[in-house]
């Protein structure tokens, strides 16, 4: 089943905007190739202007420009200054906004519908001037909320003006769009307490994982398993971006609260706080933790799978801020999962309806000790949680399942559009018609000829 064409148009032509994409590792740039690849077999022909690699693992830079059937890559240069640092990060992606507002200005670079997604966190503004400028309709993306998430982090405080201004024209360009796509349940009631006049347009559409590219391995028959000496000992497995709004400091306890049982903890991946869970391991002196860097897409299939248990965490405040993406590879997986969150947290709605793993909250280390201890002396349980919690994804959170929606909220908003444009074409028309029945109106109050002789 194919996308149909709306409004006569044959062949919708869409525009994506995100700085991350492959060769990039960055998990929002990885979703937005797949979700590209998809839409482009669906029918859209779709066009995704994004940056070089600023994250990948030895490629310094990628093709100018790809085209792969119905998909278009092009790529803007970057900036790599302190890009391990915030204001790196923010140099780089103001700069990458320049450049994407360059582009829209060729019209053949902006399609019917634009996707912006908050990569990086301010990029949405691009849709509100495309829209402004152009009448460009668009849908934003939002992977997370900010400046939510600094003010939450005490990194701004939520009276500076920076957040005043931010806060402003986020306002403004969830107005303008045609929907904001948000991740969660959570998000959307973040969104809604900001800006309650646009809760009817704000779409929950979740991420997803690739149940035919992850499959569930047997730890012996793993070769990532039995290179990193996991096969023996329960592996406790956090996969991903070890940052500022993942509570990390749960896991490390519940490491040294499980220090001397046969159970090992593996991170896979780095971030804000990597340094401070290998300050925390030699500090405590533990050795039952072990941490790799980021895995190439092509390991994914066995790093994810050399785990007895994976783990997901959102840092207490930061609910409903983000939402995070390792949850989908892990359900994939067919591993039982741990989360910790706050009580609210759609993770625990999520897992309940899963029958796949268990939630504790923030800072409760001796309760997710304890799952971890009964899993391990429970292999049963463990592959019960492990194969419902693959079910799960099968039927909710495959590409197919989720690309059909953004598909169906896309048509949705060039539909919108189409409807604006024919109704501002009446008006102008029936604008125009007014003097000539004013004139006809005053002709039908003059007497007649006839009424004179």
């Amino acid at each position: 089943m194919r996308i149909e064409n709306i409004g006569g148009k044959k062949g919708v032509k869409l525009s994506i905007i995100t700085q991350f994409y492959p060769p990039d590792y960055a998990a929002t740039g990885q979703l937005i190739e797949e979700l590209a690849k998809k839409l482009s077999e669906l029918g859209l022909d779709v066009k995704v202007f994004t940056g070089q690699p600023g994250y990948a693992f030895q490629k310094q830079s990628a093709p100018a420009v790809e085209i792969l059937e119905r998909l278009k890559i092009k790529r803007s240069r970057v900036a790599r200054m302190w890009h391990q640092r915030i204001r790196g990060k923010a140099v780089s992606g103001f700069l990458f906004c320049l450049r994407a507002g360059i582009h829209l200005l060729k019209k053949r670079n902006r399609g019917d519908v634009l996707l912006v997604t908050t990569a990086p966190p301010f990029l949405p503004v691009i849709g509100l001037l495309a829209n402004l400028l152009f009448k460009l309709p668009y849908v934003c993306l939002l992977y997370d909320i900010y400046p939510d998430i600094a003010v939450e982090l005490n990194v701004v405080s939520p009276h500076h003006w920076v957040v005043k201004l931010w806060d402003f024209i986020n306002k403004l360009n969830w107005k303008r769009a045609k929907s904001v796509i948000v991740l969660s349940s959570t998000m959307k009631e973040r969104i809604i307490a900001k800006c309650p006049e646009i809760s009817n347009k704000i779409d929950v559409i979740h991420n997803w994982a690739d149940p035919d590219l992850i499959v569930p391995i047997a730890k012996e028959d793993n070769w990532f398993a039995r290179q990193f000496d996991s096969i023996e000992r329960f592996t406790v497995l956090y996969s991903g971006n070890l940052g500022r709004c993942h509570d990390l400091e749960t896991v490390m306890e519940a490491a040294k609260i499980l220090q001397n049982e046969p159970i090992e903890f593996v991170f896979v991946g780095n971030g804000a706080k990597c340094k401070i869970c290998q300050a925390k391991v030699q500090e405590w002196e533990l050795q039952n933790c072990r941490f790799l860097p980021y895995q190439d897409k092509e390991n994914l299939p066995y790093s994810l799978t050399a785990g007895d248990l994976s783990l997901v965490s959102i840092s207490a405040g930061i609910e409903g801020l983000v939402a995070p993406s390792k949850l989908y590879g892990a359900l994939a997986a067919g591993r039982p999962i741990a989360a910790i969150c706050e009580p609210h947290s759609y993770l625990c709605e999520l897992l309940e309806d899963a029958k796949c793993g268990t939630t504790v909250d923030n800072g409760d280390a001796h309760s997710l000790a304890e799952f971890i201890r009964q899993l391990a002396q429970d292999p049963d349980l463990c592959d019960r949680m492990g194969k419902a919690g693959r079910s799960y994804l099968m039927s909710h959170f495959t590409l197919e399942i989720i690309a059909r929606e953004y598909a169906g909220i896309l048509m949705q908003a060039l539909a919108k559009n189409i409807d604006l444009e024919v109704a501002e074409v009446i008006n102008k028309s029936k604008a125009k018609l007014r003097p000539f029945d004013k004139f006809r109106a005053s002709q039908a109050q003059l007497p007649s000829q006839k009424s004179k002789l």
